[in-house]
């Protein structure tokens, strides 16, 4: 199973939208104290090794994915029995190589200095999504697509869920070229995800795929704070930026753990 791969197109297709509202503040004599707040982007995956970004807030205007890089901290991560320093391998990118200090269980803080400021935050490695299943390996969208049968599941996907944690449910097509199922639907991405809201299942309708292809169907196991960000975020506006939920102490961003599991589904004619 590739991890590493798939939770890299789950990061921006998710929350890299939310991240730049998170760092796009409006700059104005009310707040003056959170213009200075750096930003931490990091995303913890058992067996992966560490990174952590650090960047500045940027003006609403500005439209770069990202402020300008913080450089030079001292960033240091502790797992409760080990404390370890991040070696800067790009402007604002902090790592640290070896996977396996990242394990499911442990709780994990972060902790550098800006502008003479403690930065902090902590987050808890999840365990791995347990009894991943689909229905079938292929899935056979209907000949004729009757709205009156919209909500009828043909399919499911189900997992172990008796605590109720958080999971998110990412659908990546991996087609170079996917074949819309209905031209109507143009300018859809074939790709999506959906925020399975604490459930243990999700149905599979005539209509839940815009595309036929191969799909790579990606279970996360994520902590409340990635779903508090994903969530509020997207429905924010221009007056609400600097409210914006965050787990970083000091800071804005989010520095969040997770794990995977992966399944293939192939979506075709019937």
């Amino acid at each position: 199973m590739e991890i590493k791969t798939y939770l890299r197109y789950s990061f921006p297709g998710l929350i890299a939208g939310c991240l730049m509202m998170v760092s796009a503040c409006k700059k104005n004599s009310s707040d003056l104290n959170a213009v200075n707040k750096p930003v931490v982007e990091a995303y913890l995956v058992a067996g992966q090794p560490l990174s952590v970004k650090v960047y500045q807030q940027k003006y609403l205007t500005d439209t770069a994915t990202y402020g300008a890089a913080l450089t030079d901290l001292s960033i240091n991560v502790s797992n409760g029995v080990q404390t370890v320093k991040l070696t800067e391998t790009a402007n604002g990118t902090y790592t640290y190589s070896d996977a396996a200090f990242v394990t499911a269980g442990k709780t994990y803080s972060m902790q550098f200095t800006y502008d003479n400021v403690a930065i902090s935050a902590s987050t808890v490695m999840p365990g791995k999504p347990e009894g991943f299943k689909l229905t079938d390996s292929v899935f056979h969208v209907p000949n004729t697509i009757d709205p009156a049968y919209n909500d009828k599941v043909l399919q499911t996907v189900t997992w172990t869920n008796p605590d109720s944690l958080q999971h998110l449910l990412l659908f990546k097509n991996t087609d170079s070229n996917p074949f819309e199922i209905i031209a109507v639907r143009s300018n859809r991405n074939p790709s999506f995800e959906i925020n399975t809201e604490r459930t243990s299942t999700y149905s599979i309708t005539q209509t839940t795929f815009k595309y036929y292809g191969a799909y790579k169907v990606i279970l996360l196991r994520v902590n409340n704070e990635y779903i508090n960000v994903l969530t509020t975020n997207t429905r924010g506006s221009s007056q609400n930026l600097v409210n914006t939920p965050t787990n970083v102490v000091n800071g804005l961003g989010i520095f969040t753990a997770m794990q995977a599991d992966t399944l293939n589904l192939r979506v075709t004619t019937q």
